[in-house]
This record gives structure tokens, sequence and C-alpha cells, in this order.
């Protein structure tokens, strides 16, 4: 982490970026890999595992992930035009994003997912990922694709979170 690196405020629900379907990513240079830098620093700062360019409001297919949170530094993973291609079995977790501070929610996905990519060179990789791994590249992934994980909740759970969100704008504390 070089100290020259901006960090990036999360833009938090209801931003329209976060609702668009981010860019595919065509140039690979030294711009794309200090951006990924910065993703990394500004997602720790905001103690999250994961972030998608959307929620930094650059709306292009860029995501970070770190399930270990630091401790691993092997387990740093930047994907850029991701695409989930295998599917495998169900997981429902709680889960929450930095997009939505202090919002957690049961959220139905594939246990097992295997994800084809590009890394800040530009070459194609795939990566696999079971439970958490798996979970947070699927929220990354629908990230990019501009879903939420609370648009994955049914009609009643997604009511009550946005009624719960709308009550904390109005008093001024999202």
């Amino acid at each position: 982490m070089s100290g020259n690196n901006k960090i990036h405020e999360v833009v938090k629900w209801p931003d329209p970026v976060l609702a668009k379907p981010g860019e595919k990513v065509t140039v690979f240079d030294a711009k794309l890999k200090k951006l990924v830098d910065e993703m990394f620093d500004s997602m720790y700062a905001a103690q999250g595992i994961g972030l998608a360019a959307p929620q930094i409001a650059i709306s292009k297919r860029i995501t970070v992930i770190d399930v270990s949170f630091k401790k691993n530094p092997e387990e740093r993973i930047a994907l850029i035009n991701p695409e989930i291609i295998a599917r495998e079995g169900k997981q429902v977790e709680e889960e929450g994003c930095l997009s939505l501070p202090e919002i957690r929610e049961k959220v139905s996905r594939a246990a097992k997912v295997k994800v084809k990519a590009q890394n800040v060179s530009g070459e194609w990789f795939e990566v696999e990922g079971e439970e958490l791994l798996a979970r947070a590249m699927q929220h990354e992934i629908d990230h990019l694709d501009g879903v939420l994980f609370i648009d994955r909740l049914s009609r009643l759970k997604r009511d009550l979170v946005i009624r719960k969100i709308k009550k904390l704008i109005k008093n001024g504390e999202w």
C-alpha cells in the first residue's frame, strides 16, 4: 500500500450509479493498476472484504475481494470483466454491503462458483470459490450488473429494508 493512493468514498444506496451495469474495461494500463490498488485501500479503509467499482462511483466492471481481510496476501483477488461460468449448490447466509451500511439480511447464493475474469494486465484467468469467497464473488459481480443484495430479497423483506433506510435518511443518519 503506497502512501499516495487515494481513498475513495463508498457511495450509498439509492445512488443511481449502483443501479446501472458497469462498462467493460478495454484499456489495461498503469491507470487501471493504480485504480485497483486504490480500490483495495478503499475497501480496507471501509472495513470490507469486497468492493466493486460502481460502489466508488466508477461505472466499470472491476471488483476487488479479500475474504481474509489483509491476513493472507494470496487471497487478494482483482477481477476485471468477470463472469460466472459455473455455479453449484446453494448457501443461505447473512450478507452486508458497504453501500448499505448496517443492513444485514439472509441471501440465497450458489455454494460454489467458477469465475472467468481478466487480471490488471488483461490476461484471462479462472478462479473458483466456495462458501464466503463464492458469496463475495457473486455479491460483487452483481454490483457490476447494477444489482444489490437487497434486490435478491423477497419483496416484503426488501420493502422493510427500504423503509428502514428512508427513515435513516430522514433522520440524517444515512
